[in-house]
This record gives C-alpha cells, structure tokens and sequence, in this order.
C-alpha cells in the first residue's frame, strides 16, 4: 500500500507539473503576443500551442487511466501530433543547415536582393541587414548588376526597391549596377518578375549563377522557390539579424512558412 501511495503521489505531482508548465508557457506566450515591440510575436503563438498542446496530453492522460475511450483519444492525439511535428522538425533542420552555410567567394553573373519592410522611406531592421550585406558583396564583386526586388506595402512611403536603391546608391554603389522590379509582393514574384530584367541585362537565370540576397534565415525557401522559377543555379548570401531573439523567433517561423509557401500557395 505504501509503495501504491508513493506511485499514486508521483503520478499527481508529474501532473501538476505538467499543468504547471502550461501555465508558464500560456503566461509568456500571451505576453510575447501582447508586446508587439519585441517583434516575436511568432514565438509567442508557439508557446500558446505549447500550452494548449501539455494541457490537452494531460488530461487525456488523466482520462487514458479510466476508459477505453481516453485511451484511444490519446493514441490519437499522439499520431497527430508526430505527424505535425516530425515534418516540421525535419523542415526546421534544413532550414537551419541552409542559413548556417558560408557565404559564396565566387562571383556571380548577377547579383538579386529581396525585399522586406519599409518603415516610411528608411529600412527596417531586416531589409537594412540584408543591404549590408548586398553592399559587401558588390563591393567584392564590382563589375556584376544588381536587381533590386520588392513592391510597396502597407505603411510604406515608397517602394522597398526604391528604398534599397536610395540606400546602396549612397553608400557608393554605381547607380547604372543597380536595377529596379517595384512591383513584387512575395519571394516567388521576387524571382518571376526579376527574370526578365536580369535577361534584359544579359544574364539568363537558367544558365548563370544567380546570387541571392536574403536574411540567412530565408536562405532555404529562397532558394526552393528560385528554382521553382526556372533559376538553374543560385548562391546564398545571408544576412544575420542583431539579435539572438529575433533569430531564433524567424527560424522557428520560417518553418510554417515553408509549408506554407509549397503546400498552401
């Protein structure tokens, strides 16, 4: 009876742990996503589903114990989330492997900067890393063009081309290099509607290496959709953000977002 009493406890704390955990994760996460400052607001959702995900184990658990039913509930429950969470571990790896890469020494024919917000006319952290970035890479590589790729969004004064434009132009990067596409609203137009411009160049994206500009954590869906594009050989050249939060939060974003953009578009 004792040794059943201390098995019995055990059991209990283990559930109240759990529950507790939940508790945290709910705590943060509803924060996370109340701070919009903090720019994780992804990372905040993730630890909502988290909660909702330990809460639910738990009393399916508690429920296993005293039915069929329960148990079958919980069988259930455990497929369906290996199936959601094996795929997109396996997808996060990838996408953690392909932004970790060095970036290229050889130069390209060409060089394609994607866009990201634009915060009035100057850029957001995201799009101002990745110029800096396309400001090193030109500089090593003086003699190759430049397309510059990304419409106006909402909160935008100009176009995220323009913006990128203004800011390599005055950092010395010779205006004649430098090749707008305002139009585009995704990555997949980014590459679509920048081909016809890199050909106008004399580059065919089918043929040249074509190097692409991105947050490192962008690389991998870059790159999956550039040659969905009919881009037959392209280069990262990542960008990292400042911060180890804002990294992590994109990462783990990016993920969905691959499913997303080859499953749901």
């Amino acid at each position: 009876m004792y040794r059943y009493d201390r098995y019995k406890g055990a059991r209990r704390q283990r559930g109240q742990t759990v529950l507790t955990a939940a508790a945290v994760c709910a705590a943060v996460g509803l924060a996370l996503v109340l701070l919009r400052g903090l720019g994780i607001r992804f990372s905040g959702f993730l630890l909502l589903a988290l909660a909702a995900a330990l809460t639910a184990g738990e009393y399916l658990r508690r429920w296993a114990r005293r039915s069929r039913a329960g148990r079958r509930c919980q069988l259930v429950f455990r497929a369906a989330l290996a199936l959601v969470l094996i795929p997109l571990a396996l997808i996060e790896i990838f996408v953690i492997h392909e932004g970790c890469k060095a970036p290229p020494e050889e130069s390209a024919g060409a060089v394609i900067v994607l866009g990201a917000g634009v915060n009035g006319t100057e850029p957001s952290l995201s799009l101002r890393t990745r110029l800096d970035a396309a400001l090193d890479y030109l500089t090593a590589h003086p003699d190759i063009p430049a397309v510059l790729t990304g419409g106006r969004g909402y909160g935008e004064e100009i176009s995220e081309a323009q913006c990128m434009y203004d800011y390599l132009a005055a950092r010395g990067v010779a205006a004649e290099r430098l090749i707008l596409e305002e139009s585009a609203s995704n990555t997949a137009e980014n590459f679509a509607l920048s081909r016809p411009l890199l050909e106008e160049a004399g580059v065919d994206p089918a043929a040249d290496t074509v190097a692409v500009v991105t947050n490192d954590f962008h690389l991998a869906r870059a790159g999956l959709l550039a040659a969905r594009n009919g881009y037959g050989d392209t280069v990262g050249v990542g960008a990292a953000l400042p911060w180890a939060h804002l990294e992590i939060n994109y990462y783990l974003r990016e993920a969905f977002a691959m499913v997303k953009s080859f499953l749901l578009d």
